[in-house]
């Protein structure tokens, strides 16, 4: 079977996107596990399918590395908005579905994409450090120097620990560079390892600083290792809402495959 794909790379997080509206390609768990093996396959953290919709422009799924069904993606997300852009099959503004409901984007240009987020749970803190839902569930663990963390190992520990491991969680480690600055790393679930990025993590932790005190900003830099993401909210009395993130997604090439 060959498969039609784009390679696309979002701050450093990088997928295969595949338009799936019409043939309906069904790939099993090994068979994404192969795509994205960076060894024997295309090599990425993840696949993002663009599917039909009868509610919006299209839907989004996305499927980690490890082949599992994964939840909201957003560096995915706006990388699936670019190819939709690319490929003419939406406008610079769209509506999709995605995971956690449906999302509106706007291509500014040919690079950078401004995309709506959501804030789908209460924020809790607890002993490990502070949990929250953005599309996907991150926990959020401030460090004074992100530089010297061993990322997977630690958010292994956490990620697989007794409380978390029936349903993972990301893990952000977060450091504060300036009132409107943070630096972050992220481990991530299905990918189960360090990516170089994650929009639903940059958010949430964005969030978080705020909700903590660490800042009084509502426009946030978080410095990914595989580039910057900006991150927009309004806090009314810790009740978060018009939460943006602005990024680039970026088409690196396209060819096919045979599996």
């Amino acid at each position: 079977m060959k498969i039609s794909f784009s390679k696309y790379n979002g701050a450093g997080n990088d997928f295969i996107v595949i338009d799936n509206r019409y043939n309906k390609l069904s790939l099993t768990k090994s068979q994404i596990f192969k795509l994205c093996n960076r060894n024997v396959g295309i090599g990425a953290d993840g696949i993002i399918s663009i599917e039909s919709s009868d509610k919006t422009d299209f839907e989004i799924l996305h499927y980690t590395s490890d082949g599992t069904l994964g939840s909201l993606c957003g560096n995915g997300s706006r990388c699936a908005v670019s190819f939709a852009y690319r490929n003419k099959i939406i406008n610079k503004e769209t509506r999709f579905e995605a995971f956690d409901g449906s999302h509106k984007a706007e291509i500014i240009n040919d690079e950078l994409i401004i995309m709506q987020m959501k804030l789908n749970s209460k924020i809790i803190e607890n002993e490990y450090g502070v949990w929250l839902d953005t599309g996907s569930p991150h926990l959020i663990v401030e460090s004074n120097n992100t530089d010297m963390i061993d990322v997977k190992n630690a958010g292994q520990s956490i990620r697989y620990n007794d409380f978390y491991k029936e349903e993972g969680v990301n893990v952000n480690f977060v450091e504060k560079v300036s009132d409107d600055v943070f630096k972050i790393r992220t481990y991530e679930r299905g990918v189960e390892d360090e990516t170089k990025a994650c929009g639903t993590g940059s958010t949430a932790s964005a969030i978080c600083m705020n909700y903590l005190g660490r800042t009084k900003s509502n426009e946030i830099k978080m410095k990914c290792q595989g580039g910057d993401l900006n991150i927009k909210f309004i806090n009314t009395d810790d009740e978060f809402s018009n939460i943006s993130i602005t990024g680039p997604a970026k088409f690196v090439f396209e060819g096919v495959i045979e599996i």
